[in-house]
């Protein structure tokens, strides 16, 4: 659609905060209410609907998406999103290990050991390791406690944590990024480890190079997006 207002801005409403379009109240594409947690995040995607020019595109307002998914679609499949986000601590990236060649065996322990032990201090949940093609099975009470650090999160840093999750194919990673110990580029760089060693020794073409772009402006999104939101 064409931008039809001259100035986008943020303030308190009822139940937080909202962003205004020419003093009129944003809503969802669902026409419900667009309350924001936080005086910053409405900040932040009042600053996205200011930036758009003649036409509002929602592709460039990524923190906008999410903070509407999160009202118009997870706060009524909770449950599924729950056991969806949680789900990949049972087949994380983490704990699927190359077996050769050496140099790449080092990279991984060097960049994905750090968070499965932060994981451990932090969740006290342990996760199995394997090499090669074999799978490994996780324990019930890992995969238990998984779900309800999943589950303990309120509908906007769930709907970021499940979409970061997915991204970085690591629950582990996504887990980081919410607490702090890690930034978004760090985790992007875990996750794309395999891909980096390979574009080292072999090359990239361009349409890789524009899926990992693309992957990390994601990234960086959903991670800004909980930043924004703050701690519980």
């Amino acid at each position: 659609m064409r931008r039809f207002y001259r100035t986008a801005s943020a303030g308190p409403c009822a139940g937080g905060f909202g962003v205004f379009l020419d003093d009129r109240p944003v809503p969802t594409p669902a026409k419900a209410a667009l309350v924001l947690p936080s005086a910053a995040l409405a900040e932040a995607i009042a600053g996205e609907w200011q930036a758009q020019q003649e036409k509002v595109e929602p592709a460039r307002m990524p923190l906008m998406q999410v903070a509407a998914t999160a009202i118009d679609r997870v706060a009524s499949q909770r449950a599924e999103v729950v056991r969806d986000t949680a789900a990949y601590g049972g087949t994380d990236l983490l704990c699927y290990r190359a077996d050769f060649p050496p140099e790449l065996v080092i990279r991984q322990q060097q960049a994905w050991d750090p968070p499965l032990a932060w994981l451990l201090r932090r969740h006290d949940v342990a996760l199995k390791v394997t090499e090669g093609v074999r799978a490994v099975a996780q324990e019930e009470a890992a995969l238990r406690r998984l779900r309800q650090v999943v589950e303990a999160q309120d509908d906007m840093r769930l709907t970021a944590l499940g979409l970061l999750t997915a991204s970085l194919g690591s629950l582990v990673l996504a887990l980081a990024v919410l607490d702090g110990e890690m930034d978004w580029q760090a985790a992007f760089a875990a996750a794309t480890l395999d891909e980096s060693f390979q574009a080292e020794r072999w090359g990239e073409d361009m349409e890789a190079v524009r899926r990992r772009e693309n992957l990390r402006r994601d990234v960086e999104a959903y991670a800004r997006f909980l930043a924004l939101v703050g701690k519980s």
